[in-house]
């Protein structure tokens, strides 16, 4: 089991498709299979251990990451979006790396990698070099990705997955060679995020052709939605939010190529997917819960679950619209309680999950894997008596007030119904009384304006009071990461300060 695996039986059935397009740019199977090959070879050359990318998306990536499967090395793509400085911290873990970056920071980092070459020069490299004879291992047990952690709470950790993870999930989650020849599946996604490695991954196996978005806009999306007939894309909660707004901002919009859209990364706002159905209604909607250390997706709500939930008018089915879904037929998920005993359906834990693609190893720090195969996600959710998964949020951010257990989802859910709010983030702030209190930190809507109390009385008329927020301050924009994901430590801090020692 390799990677190159997929690749290969995609050259060979489908070889003349478009498999990698970049502007006008593009690769067929055959070309991304021979460019691989042709760039493995000045890997194994150079006695390169790993291959490093520091790169938006582009060419650069899908042949980085199979010409390292093929020449047996890891693959890192790593966050453009970090300095200088950090980046050499990460290339000290990766050396000796052969490292392709974007090209005004080649020089600057070119002397820390075994080999360094520029975008372009290495894309170069690869199209026009001699094509090597297949000869990659089979080993499922070779380090495929390593994927640095956010380190938002110290050094960022990297986190390991071996090609039995990736090809696992990728064969029991896509058909091989089930895309029409005309199917294009929109990557805006960051590379260095898993769920950009496993869209290359699964739309390869596919044989879907990739349509790369090197920065995102919402415009620039829907633009190249239209141009280039994208059927298939995937998105960010926060994406989507500006997808919706910028669409409800320019009327009536058609999107007549657009079949399918899944979206994940991050907690979404159970108003922003109902806008989404309502101005896309021909569009399939898939909510897919994944992590790093999973190899991407475990648990799924698909199009007929949207549908179903969206038209209910069973509470109970209404509100899977803001589940996570369920387990992938490969993935068991099991809820956990503080000692370690599996809960009854609708009880809150943390989340498990065991299955072939999942990892929860870290380079140089071992496995989290439990007995009998069980991984911690760190994740607090539950499950219904149908086993659909709802997520509360990281178990760090679950608010004790007076040793009750309060979702910062749940009373975000809440606020974001008023008319006025346009974005809100709850964080447990320092209480005398109650150990700890419920805040909120809101931005409005262009043109809006309302007072911190009328937000304390809206949560406190739909939910209990002891999730009412106790503080409410506004703000002109939230903190996210580069992938969608609401940053609570920094509103936490920003509010009281940052924790001792921190």
């Amino acid at each position: 089991m390799n990677l190159m695996m997929l690749l290969e039986m995609a050259a060979s059935g489908f070889g003349d498709r478009v498999a990698i397009q970049n502007g006008q740019d593009t690769l067929t199977y055959r070309e991304l299979f021979d460019a691989a090959g042709t760039a493995a070879s000045a890997i194994v050359d150079l006695s390169c251990e790993r291959v490093a990318v520091l790169d938006v998306n582009t060419l650069a990536v899908p042949i980085g990451l199979f010409a390292a499967s093929w020449a047996g090395v890891p693959f890192a793509p790593l966050n453009y979006r970090l300095t200088d400085t950090e980046i050499e911290s990460l290339l000290e873990r990766l050396t000796p790396a052969f490292l392709v970056s974007e090209g005004s920071r080649h020089e600057a980092l070119s002397g820390l990698a075994q080999s360094a070459l520029g975008r372009d020069e290495f894309i170069d490299m690869a199209r026009n070099g001699p094509v090597r004879d297949p000869d990659w291992a089979m080993d499922p047990d070779m380090i495929a990705v390593l994927l640095f952690t956010s380190g938002t709470t110290g050094a960022p950790k990297a986190a390991v997955l071996r090609h039995r993870h990736l090809v696992s999930y990728i064969l029991g989650s896509v058909e091989f060679g089930s895309a029409a020849e005309e199917d294009a599946s929109l990557v805006s996604v960051p590379p260095y995020h898993v769920a950009g490695v496993a869209s290359i991954a699964s739309s390869v196996y596919s044989g879907r052709r990739i349509v790369q978005l090197a920065n995102f806009s919402a415009e620039g999306w829907i633009d190249i939605v239209r141009a280039e007939g994208i059927t298939n894309a995937m998105v960010v909660p926060t994406m989507l939010t500006r997808i919706v707004d910028a669409l409800e901002g320019m009327g009536p919009v058609e999107l007549p190529s657009l079949r399918a859209v899944s979206y994940g990364g991050g907690r979404m706002p159970l108003t922003v997917i109902e806008k989404a159905m309502k101005l896309l209604p021909h569009v399939a909607f898939t909510n897919a819960y994944g992590l790093t250390e999973t190899s991407s997706t475990i648990t799924v709500l698909g199009p007929d679950d949207h549908r179903a939930a969206a038209t209910s008018d069973d509470p109970a089915v209404r509100r899977r619209l803001s589940s996570l879904g369920r387990p992938l037929p490969s993935v068991e998920v099991e809820i956990r309680n503080e000692e370690g005993r599996a809960v009854t359906p609708g009880a809150p834990g943390e989340i498990y999950v065991r299955g072939e693609q999942i990892s929860g190893e870290y380079l140089d720090q071992g496995s989290r894997v439990e007995g009998g195969g069980w991984f911690p996600t760190r994740d607090r959710g539950w499950m219904d008596e149908d086993g659909y998964l709802f997520l509360d949020g990281r178990i760090d951010d679950i608010i004790v007030r007076g040793g009750e257990n309060i979702s910062p989802g749940e009373v975000e859910d809440v606020i974001l119904e008023h008319e006025a709010v346009e974005d809100c983030a709850v964080v447990g702030i320092p209480d005398e009384q109650w150990g700890e209190a419920v805040a909120a930190v809101v931005t409005l809507r262009e043109g809006c304006s309302v007072e911190p109390d009328e937000i304390g009385t809206w949560v406190r008329d739909r939910l209990r009071s002891s999730r009412a927020p106790a503080r409410v301050e506004f703000r002109v924009e939230l903190p996210y990461s580069e992938t969608g994901k609401l940053l609570r430590r920094k509103v936490r801090e920003e509010l009281v300060g940052p924790p001792p020692g921190g």
